[in-house]
């Protein structure tokens, strides 16, 4: 077996067997991975505690022909703040299912994981808001994964001219000439279309340096809302869970 160190998040962990665990990390190195802590689940383990969800930093894992196996870890931020916010825990874990579901093993996930890591980072900040870090990531994500609306000019013609609207079907901005056949045209308030250019062209890093008024926030769930219906072909449960404990839509 080899011995390799990979950086990574832990996006799940599920108990297996009496005192082992199953943790699927996503690693700058590997993409995603599926691995075994063994003994993980012993109170003396050394290993306790480094392979719950949201745990970030080095894992020392063995590469067998079929799988991992974690020998060691150095964490270097647990997000113990989350553990201790119901609310913050629940985007949280929304945003770990997100990823997971994204993500590939032996894949180039660099920028998920730079997101992941930099949205997890941002729930632990008082000063912007949980609804607008949620809105960011999901339209940075799929960004990401080349699923994201053209937000710059017309997504048939290239214009930049003329009364612009945003429609989920098409994808995107469309013309007045384009857009003829649209149904379900949005015309954007011009700071909700800003914020959308902003979080798609910005670096990673720089993303969580913003706050919206409440009207631009609620465009944004509105734009979001019909967005990943159509473009995520999923229904997440810890979504389910955020919706009825918090409310949310």
């Amino acid at each position: 077996m080899n011995q390799i160190v990979l950086t990574g998040l832990v996006l799940q962990a599920a108990p297996v067997g009496e005192y082992d665990r199953r943790v699927v990390i996503l690693t700058k190195e590997q993409g995603k991975i599926s691995a075994f802590a063994r003994g993980a689940r012993r109170p003396n383990s050394p290993l306790v505690a480094a392979v719950n969800p949201f745990s970030f930093g080095e894992f020392t894992v063995y590469a067998g022909r079929s799988s991992y196996t974690v020998q060691s870890a150095k964490i270097s931020n647990y997000f113990s703040e989350l553990r201790e916010d119901m609310e913050g825990a629940c985007y949280g874990f929304y945003f770990l299912e997100f990823t997971s579901y994204y993500t590939k093993e032996a894949n180039d996930e660099r920028e998920m994981l730079k997101l992941l890591y930099q949205t997890l980072r941002a729930l632990t900040n008082r000063h912007i808001p949980n609804r607008l870090i949620r809105y960011i990531f999901e339209l940075r994500a799929l960004c990401i994964n080349g699923e994201g609306p053209q937000v710059f000019q017309c997504i048939s013609c290239g214009t930049t001219k003329g009364q612009l609207v945003f429609s989920v079907k098409k994808g995107g901005l469309v013309c007045p000439d384009c857009g003829k056949d649209v149904i379900d045209g949005i015309c954007l308030n011009q700071s909700t279309l800003y914020s959308m250019q902003y979080i798609e062209s910005s670096q990673i890093e720089k993303l969580y340096t913003f706050v919206v008024k409440e009207n631009v926030l609620e465009e944004l769930a509105r734009v979001m809302k019909r967005y990943t219906d159509v473009y995520v072909d999923k229904r997440f449960k810890s979504l389910e869970i955020l919706e009825t404990l918090v409310g949310l839509e």
